[in-house]
């Protein structure tokens, strides 16, 4: 509308444009406050999905290291079981170890002892200040 219009328009007239423009001014504020809430939402899950894949990256290096360390324990593991069932099969292959061996030995020591002599007189000892104490 140009000006000339304009002044041609009585109060009524005004008040009524002056309304509608009101009404569109209020339309288009709501617009643009619904258009800036998107873009902040956008912004927001932009920079999250970087934290999110920052995330990821640094968990997956994380499950690396737990996967490479529990590697490493079985491996050790395996190589302490391998070396006892090593050590079993030399100590199984000297006849001196077997069940018979140690029977025998448990006799001899046994027969041993009933030949010893017991003295009590030999379990006495004196403390330098002249006391005997058994």
């Amino acid at each position: 509308m140009t000006e000339k219009e304009l002044k041609k328009l009585n109060r009524k007239q005004l008040l009524e444009l002056l309304l509608v423009q009101t009404e569109r001014i209020n339309r288009l504020q709501k617009q643009l406050e619904t258009a800036e809430e998107k873009l902040a939402e956008r912004i927001i899950a932009e920079r999250d999905a970087g934290s999110i894949a920052e995330a990821a990256l640094k968990l997956n290096g994380v499950f690396e290291a737990a996967q490479a360390a529990a590697d490493q324990y079985i491996e050790n593991i395996k190589s302490i079981s391998e070396r006892l069932e090593e050590k079993e099969r030399r100590l199984s292959s000297i006849p001196d170890f077997s069940e018979e061996r140690f029977k025998l030995s448990d006799k001899k020591f046994e027969n041993s002892e009933k030949d010893l002599p017991v003295d009590d007189e030999s379990f006495k000892f004196e403390i330098p200040n002249g006391e005997n104490h058994d």
